[in-house]
């Protein structure tokens, strides 16, 4: 449009404005009108047409500089016209689609929830106003538009529309999670369509970041419209970041299941246990990852060691070498195939051949191998993985045997081991596949995204980032599915261990009673039900990798030939084709590793779950804060008015007061069940009293540390109790810094000496797992008749 003269006459809303052609000096030539983020050359108000008068901006046309839609990449990004079309029309088609069906589900098979049960939460409130302000921001870019220097083109208005229709969407569908439920609900957190539109919404103002160099957007903030716009979107990254945010916790939403909440507040004791118990294994298993990484961090990062910390940097700065020559090795692959084609000089083609084979043996895993730079991290890793498996097993052993005699005669050995095993194997997995894994993937997918777009074409880089973004969507939510198989697997393989660890350890019981065959066959259901859960799992992954297969496919397809078609049309070379297929496998192969990297998370999240319970496990006996070490003078021992009981409401000891002189012999005679192991427990201090108190020599031992107290007690237990050791170790371990002499004077004051050097092996008998190769004392034995 030719800039003219200015004829107003005034109306009552305005000015009328007719203009006349005015000839322009040979500087100023007659061209279409810019970008709106570009400002028009200064010209002299008094001859030409002035906007600001009218207070109005002319409607230009759809797009911009009378340009087309189909022309996605130009100038360096992204053409704001065919932007700002595609973005709105995908998310309002992924809410108005998918969030009718949402609503339909909920209206027809959902329940409202009653007012006392809907959380009250700031966050929510959050959401909300968030939603709400980024549907206005785009009305405010129209009104600046309409009242600033730039014109306004038929997409800023279809954008502003239907951008404002979906977060309206949006808000609907937050609001109906809020207050409706549906009937089996057994999970939390909100609905598949509302995390892919904010997770969608997020992308799309990220993808905006590959347009950085290009004038048409508001990268370069040369005047003030570019300034307005490049705040309008910086508002629009923070709000959608911050809702994806607040999408994975559901602030909005009840922390556990609607009927879950419906029993606890019927006080339904007898039923709301077992659904406690299946909420909590229904869940997420990144449910309570914040205390579940405060337990890894210190594995994480060894502390106190300063060459295994020079070892995690220098795995750290070889992992980022890894990613540059990944990029690399394509380019040098493609420039082969171009200096084939071309004929180039043998000294260069020579030349480009040993560059691409050197870095091809230092690549590591993005390629799907295992090069020189990969094995020397994984060789170096190995002591920094040897350091956190042995901290995290010395802890755990130490907090079990810190816990309270309670606690260990209620215990499954076989499935405390199995847990132990199981949990401290899946923290080397898991921080493995952490920091070596998911971290290069998510590198390398962006650095692939980015170098298509800037490289190739604006549609590989969108080809790549829906293929990718599809896949990662359909993998997180097909694993998270599955995860209660794994979790079902994992507590009939417990059962299964357990129940094989019992039989063992009561193998003489077993033969008593010719109970072998009633023993397998119980063993024998525990592997079916196991087989069964692992059957479960094997064929949900089957699903989830035929998934991912297709993903793969579908976007190998189209950008092949995409990139076929352009190598026809004479825009690309045969070796960008090479390029793309070499670069594209290349991409395609940590991508489909990163869902078996997310399934191995997700088993090493359950496979911690029983060793984190055992870490959760509380100490029932604990030293008083101000403990102090027992001093024993003369050993007199008093029990003053004792109360006891292992059960609320079943006492076994009632006022119970007694005292043992120094030198004096005192008999507990009872029968079985009255309390007299229990009075040795509490003279250990194995439990805490009810009622009453227990001394020695005038000192209360609950106030004295429990070390101290045991340090001064020798206890000969009716059980034969000796570990699987020499006899000599045996008789040392309740002073194990005594000599061989000191061992050999304690044997024969026990009148066991001559009958140890008997033996062929003398003090170094081995006696046996549970001291069973050597008698226990008398059995006794009945013979019954025989079943008529």
């Amino acid at each position: 449009m030719p800039y003219c003269t200015q004829e107003s006459e005034r109306v009552p809303h305005g000015h009328v404005l007719r203009c006349s052609p005015l000839p322009l000096p040979p500087a100023w030539p007659c061209h279409p009108a810019p970008h709106p983020s570009l400002q028009p050359p200064e010209i002299p108000s008094s001859s030409l047409c002035s906007y600001r008068p009218a207070r109005m901006a002319l409607l230009g046309g759809y797009c911009e500089a009378n340009s087309s839609m189909a022309q996605a990449w130009v100038q360096q990004g992204f053409q704001p016209c065919f932007f700002f079309t595609l973005v709105p029309v995908v998310l309002l088609s992924v809410c108005l689609l998918l969030g009718a069906l949402q609503y339909a589900c909920y209206v027809r098979f959902g329940r409202a929830m009653e007012p006392k049960y809907i959380p009250r939460s700031h966050l929510y409130r959050t959401q909300v106003m968030l939603s709400l302000l980024l549907a206005l921001l785009p009305l405010g870019g129209l009104l600046w538009q309409l009242g600033g220097p730039g014109r306004l083109y038929g997409y800023m208005v279809l954008y502003a529309c239907l951008w404002a229709v979906s977060w309206g969407c949006a808000v609907t569908l937050l609001q109906l999670e809020h207050t409706r439920v549906l009937a089996h609900d057994r999970t939390r957190g909100h609905g598949t369509v509302l995390l892919l539109f904010w997770a969608l919404a997020f992308a799309a103002e990220n993808l905006t970041l590959v347009c950085w160099r290009s004038p048409l957007w508001w990268w370069a903030l040369q005047n003030t419209d570019q300034k307005v716009q490049f705040s309008l979107w910086l508002l629009r990254y923070v709000c959608t970041f911050t809702l994806f945010i607040l999408g994975m916790k559901a602030p909005g939403l009840p922390r556990k299941p609607y009927m879950l909440l419906v029993n606890e507040e019927e006080r339904d004791v007898e039923n709301s246990q077992p659904l406690l118990q299946d909420a909590g294994r229904t869940s997420s298993t990144w449910k309570d990852f914040r205390r579940k990484l405060r337990l890894l961090v210190p594995y994480m990062w060894p502390k106190g060691n300063r060459l295994l910390q020079g070892l995690v940097l220098f795995c750290m700065a070889l992992m980022g070498l890894e990613r540059a020559i990944n990029v690399f090795v394509p380019i040098y692959y493609k420039n082969i195939v171009n200096e084939l084609t071309e004929g180039a000089p043998w000294h260069t083609l020579a030349w480009t051949v040993c560059i691409y084979v050197g870095l091809k043996l230092l690549q590591g895993g993005g390629a799907g191998s295992t090069g020189f730079i990969s094995n020397l991290r994984t060789f170096l890793w190995v002591w920094v993985q040897q350091f956190t498996n042995r901290q995290v097993q010395v802890q755990l052993f130490a907090h079990l045997h810190g816990l309270s005699l309670r606690w260990h005669l209620g215990r499954r050995t076989g499935e405390v081991l199995r847990s132990v095993d199981r949990g401290t194997s899946s923290i080397n997995s898991l921080l493995s596949y952490i920091v070596f894994s998911i971290v290069p993937t998510i590198a390398d997918i962006i650095i692939g995204i980015v170098y298509f777009t800037s490289v190739f074409s604006a549609w590989f880089g969108l080809i790549i980032f829906v293929c990718m973004s599809l896949y990662l969507t359909l993998t997180i939510f097909i694993t998270e599915w599955r995860t209660k198989y794994r979790r079902d697997m994992n507590t009939r393989d417990n059962e299964a261990k357990s129940r094989a660890v019992d039989s063992l350890l009561n193998f003489e019981t077993v033969k008593y009673y010719n109970a072998e065959s009633y023993e397998v066959n119980r063993f024998n259901d525990a592997i079916v039900k196991y087989q069964l859960s692992e059957w479960k799992v094997s064929a949900s992954l089957g699903l989830l990798n035929q998934t991912q297969n297709l993903v793969i496919g579908l976007g190998l397809l189209a950008g092949s030939l995409l990139c076929a078609f352009f190598v026809t049309e004479g825009k690309l070379q045969v070796g960008d084709f090479v390029l793309f297929g070499t670069y594209i496998i290349q991409l395609y192969t940590p991508l489909n590793w990163f869902g078996t990297y997310y399934r191995m998370i997700q088993n090493s999240f359950v496979d911690m779950e029983n060793m984190f319970e055992l870490f959760h496990e509380e100490q029932e006996v604990k030293d008083a804060v101000n403990a102090k070490e027992l001093h024993l003078e003369a050993g007199r021992i008093e029990f003053e008015n004792v109360h006891f009981s292992y059960i609320d409401g079943k006492e076994i000891l009632q006022d119970i007061s007694f005292s043992v002189m120094p030198g004096q012999t005192l008999a507990l005679v009872g029968p079985s069940g009255s309390g007299k192991s229990t009075i040795i427990r509490l003279l250990f201090r194995f439990y805490d009293v009810r009622g009453g108190c227990i001394r020695i020599d005038r000192q209360d031992i609950s106030q004295v540390k429990q070390a101290s107290l045991r340090a001064h007690i020798g206890v000969v237990p009716q059980d034969t109790v000796l570990f699987n050791d020499t006899i000599a170790n045996n008789i040392r371990y309740g002073r194990v810094q005594a000599t061989d002499e000191e061992v050999q004077e304690a044997a024969r004051a026990a009148d066991i000496h001559d009958r140890i050097l008997s033996f062929p092996d003398g003090y170094s008998t081995q006696v046996g797992e549970r001291g069973l190769k050597l008698s226990g004392g008398r059995n006794s034995v009945w013979l019954l008749p025989a079943p008529s």
